[in-house]
């Protein structure tokens, strides 16, 4: 069944069949690309200087929402509403501000090959499409919006697979794109084939926002393909509870029925989400459709996304509403990206208030001061990494990772002292000196 408002969008697109509205293909076709058709089509008008402006920040930041996300919104009160805020240009986005940046995460500096980001040891980001059913207006690649749509060839493709196939260390192939739900069911189908010919990947991650903005490509068929590949993990990217619809539940169902664990990625946004309320409703809305919280973002430093940002301070607010006052597994990883590659990094309320040589302070939710006993020995075990010696059961049949950053320093084996930042000028003078 659809609703009214569902039932109106296909009337003035004359379309007679209203059965198509569940066609996924169909909602890609007659995607929404300018403010003329917004107004058709939701009996919105707006004022014709702000369109003047709009069509400044479409020249730059194009437009495109599915019409099932555009009929989420409630255009009596459209310019509170979470779905239109999240869908349709704002003239806010022109306001680059000196901090921002185009790619503020250096994916691509951390590109070996093209499509391929490789940040972390043993997983890599894998661009599999350059192509979105709507264009968010928060996305942290921006930068990518309004190029043309195009879903690479399997020669360029094959390009990423070899580096993954020519890297032992990678474990884990998280695809992402665009949306990799935006490919044919062949086309995906020949990707996972490949991958999961490679040894040494056990994981596959899918990262769509299709269950949100587009919960009809979720098809009987896109199910059976996914079932060949497992194990196969899914992160979505729920960011309000109004996006929770029987259509997305409906796709949530079929995944996890299929076998596949599911994972949301939200990022806080300023008038969206920014509030503990809602924050708390969405995450018991996802655990009760088996979507497992997995990150709550800080918005990113990309171009046009000041007025989406709130202070971190914000998200600690958040964390606490929810650390203690509810499921343990409801509570989501708050992690700032880090500018300029250094990847996410978590970011908590403080809970450890301090500590001796033998007792930690801490405190709960409730606000209640405790403290924790340390043990009167600890017996030490001296790790020098050969594990051949090792009275530890170490027969987990997987290689050896060398240390890197914070762990370089805890690890017996390693000589390592100090971690100095490039162009330290103390130790500049020192090599002067020398």
């Amino acid at each position: 069944m659809i609703n009214q408002s569902q039932r109106n969008i296909i009337s003035i697109m004359d379309e007679k069949d209203s059965s198509q509205w569940q066609n996924w293909k169909w909602h890609i076709k007659h995607r929404i690309r300018t403010v003329k058709q917004f107004e058709d089509l939701t009996r919105i008008t707006l004022d014709e200087t702000h369109k003047i402006q709009l069509e400044q920040t479409l020249s730059k930041f194009p437009m495109s929402i599915t019409p099932y996300y555009l009929s989420l919104i409630v255009t009596e009160d459209y310019k509170n509403d979470p779905i239109f805020k999240q869908s349709f240009p704002s003239i806010q986005e022109l306001e680059i501000n000196c901090n921002e940046m185009s790619d503020p995460l250096h994916e691509d500096k951390d590109s070996p090959v093209p499509g391929i980001t490789h940040r972390y040891p043993d997983r890599v980001l894998f661009l599999v499409s350059n192509m979105c059913s709507m264009y968010c207006r928060h996305c942290t690649r921006k930068r990518k919006v309004g190029d043309i749509d195009f879903i690479p060839d399997k020669d360029t493709l094959e390009k990423g697979i070899e580096y993954i196939r020519n890297t032992p260390v990678i474990r884990d192939v998280l695809l992402s794109g665009g949306d990799p739900f935006m490919l044919s069911d062949d086309y995906l189908d020949w990707i996972l084939s490949e991958l999961s010919k490679i040894d040494h990947v056990e994981v596959i991650r899918i990262g769509t926002r299709m269950p949100v903005v587009l919960p009809y490509r979720i098809t009987p068929n896109l199910i059976e393909i996914l079932k060949k590949y497992h194990p196969i993990w899914i992160n979505t990217h729920f960011n309000h509870p109004r996006e929770l619809t029987k259509a997305s539940k409906k796709s949530l169902r079929m995944m996890a029925d299929a076998g596949i664990p599911l994972g949301n990625q939200s990022v806080l946004l300023s008038g969206v989400n920014d509030c503990p309320r809602i924050i708390k409703s969405l995450v018991h809305k996802l655990v009760a459709n088996r979507v497992r919280p997995y990150y709550l973002y800080q918005c990113d430093l990309s171009e046009g996304l000041q007025h989406f940002r709130t202070p971190v301070g914000k998200g600690i607010e958040i964390l606490e509403s929810l650390i203690g006052h509810t499921s343990g597994f409801c509570v989501p990883t708050y992690v700032i990206d880090a500018p300029g590659g250094g990847g996410k990094i978590p970011v908590m309320p403080n809970y450890l208030i301090s500590w001796s040589t033998n007792k930690v302070i801490l405190r709960n939710y409730e606000g209640v001061i405790t403290s924790y006993k340390e043990p009167d020995s600890y017996e030490q075990t001296f790790c020098d990494r050969k594990c051949d010696k090792c009275d530890l059961q170490l027969h987990l049949e997987e290689g050896i990772e060398h240390s890197i950053g914070i762990e370089k320093l805890l690890a017996d084996h390693d000589a390592t002292v100090s971690l100095i930042p490039e162009g330290n000028l103390r130790m500049n003078r020192r090599n002067d000196e020398d």
